[in-house]
């Protein structure tokens, strides 16, 4: 049983989206920041574990162990990883100038995908940096639904049937997502919401100390921050 108050944040056009969970039916969050969603989660209750679908922890060089170990649990599904560029990649103003960076650091070059949350990427990292005292994790979605699911799914999230796989799955855990869910639900789209609730199963599962490490031991770079994705 859940004696604590988790959250599960995923990004979405024009902010954040994020479903808490704690022993009552789940309730949905938005807000453009995400220090601001946390903040009103924690209206609430305070938050235990944060559960956020972005990167924690940059890379200094070469290619993030967590990536590789969610890639290879994901087999068919692993393509919705993006390698994680290295810190100084974010540097880049454009998408040329930040794909230069890393193809010298790295030998690789970087998806315009993963240049296009840079944003959000930095506004997570400058967040976490200030919250050392808070529990927070780094997930990934389809790794929760792959759990969930004991494999990776055979349908994508865009597609009708992915989705009710998605929330069958969810429903299934005792997270039931119902009504309009307020501004969440008319600001967000439906995958981001339902990433959001995947995210908060792992926090869930991370509160109760049963959640796997990827890779086993959590490792930082240069900025300390331990870095691994949660399933």
């Amino acid at each position: 049983m859940l004696n604590s108050r988790v959250l599960g944040v995923d990004a979405c056009a024009g902010g954040w989206v994020g479903i808490a969970l704690s022993n009552g039916p789940a309730v949905a969050y938005f807000a453009h920041h995400i220090e601001t969603l946390v903040t009103a989660a924690d209206q609430a209750g305070k938050v235990d574990v944060i559960a956020i679908d972005m990167p924690i922890g940059l890379p200094d060089d070469g290619v993030r162990e967590a990536d590789e170990c969610a890639r290879k649990e994901l087999g068919p599904r692993r393509s919705t990883v993006f390698i994680t560029p290295v810190r100084r990649a974010f540097e880049g103003a454009t998408h040329a100038e930040a794909n230069e960076i890393n193809r010298e650091i790295t030998g690789k070059g970087i998806s315009a995908q993963a240049f296009a949350l840079k944003g959000k990427v930095l506004e997570v990292d400058e967040w976490v940096r200030r919250s050392r005292s808070r529990r927070i994790v780094e997930v990934h979605p389809e790794l929760s639904f792959a759990e969930l699911g004991d494999g990776p799914l055979d349908t994508t999230k865009a597609s009708w049937a992915g989705m009710e796989k998605r929330r069958g799955l969810l429903a299934g855990a005792g997270i039931v997502l119902e009504g309009d869910l307020g501004t969440a639900g008319r600001k967000a789209r439906v995958d981001d919401v339902l990433d959001a609730a995947a995210a908060a199963w792992t926090a869930r599962r991370v509160a109760l100390g049963e959640a796997r490490c990827l890779p086993a031991e959590p490792y930082a770079s240069s900025d300390g921050v331990p870095c691994a994705i949660w399933a």
